[in-house]
């Protein structure tokens, strides 16, 4: 009996373990484009940790220079636990209809040509090589994105939030032999973006017109939270 005791002492603990360290994986979708590809949209929601308020993020992204439409990003949080997430999608659905139309970036989401949620165990979380389009044999080169993360932990505001990183984006050039070209090195960290433990690559979604035309590279950012690891998503922009 003692025996059984200790062991079922044992599963309550390491259940309570696990409980206590859930965190908030925020749920990834990606909207798509605008008809000519200038503008990449993707949303993020959950319901966040410690509190229970459920939210819903809309970011909209300029894909020329890689830069927030005006009025973006869309941040709604319904501070009642009692509210309910797709309370809080709606509301971020509708303030988005002043920016793009739901229906045009519906029509236009492209190709989600790689991804790796928060849970893959067995894939590089810092280097993504993906076919952009969806044809064989590939008539395409290789796109090929690699992360490195960059050490700031003298960030204003996140001295006892563990280990800081910022991060930097490569793209690899495999028509010219394989040189790299950069797409974006944090010299400092962005207020809205808190206080990153770390990132990983976790999707591609690319646009074609007449040619492939547009890419989008999903970043998640791991931050420190009140039951365990948050998870966000960030997006770097750019055209072929």
């Amino acid at each position: 009996m003692r025996l059984l005791f200790l062991f079922v002492v044992s599963l309550l603990a390491q259940s309570a373990t696990s409980i206590a360290h859930a965190g908030d994986v925020a749920e990834l979708e990606i909207l798509g484009f605008t008809k000519d590809g200038s503008v990449f949209a993707f949303e993020e929601y959950g319901v966040q940790d410690g509190s229970g308020f459920p939210y819903a993020n809309r970011y909209y992204i300029d894909t020329n220079d890689d830069s927030f439409l005006m009025g973006t990003p869309i941040r709604v949080r319904i501070d009642d636990e009692n509210a309910t997430l797709e309370a809080a999608r709606l509301e971020a659905r509708q303030k988005g209809e002043a920016i793009v139309k739901q229906a045009e970036l519906t029509a236009n989401k492209g190709i989600t040509a790689g991804f790796n949620p928060v849970t893959e165990l067995s894939a590089d979380p810092h280097r993504m090589a993906v076919n952009p389009r969806p044809i064989f044999s590939p008539v395409d080169q290789p796109l090929e994105f690699r992360l490195d993360e960059i050490g700031m932990n003298n960030t204003e505001g996140c001295e006892s939030q563990g280990e800081i990183n910022g991060f930097r984006l490569l793209r690899i050039e495999a028509q010219d032999g394989g040189t790299t070209k950069l797409l974006q090195e944090d010299k400092s960290i962005p207020k809205s973006r808190g206080c990153p433990n770390g990132y990983r690559i976790g999707a591609v979604q690319t646009f074609s017109m007449d040619s492939l035309s547009f890419y989008a590279v999903l970043i998640s950012v791991r931050q420190y939270g009140f039951e365990g690891p948050n998870f966000r998503w960030i997006a770097v922009t750019g055209r072929l």
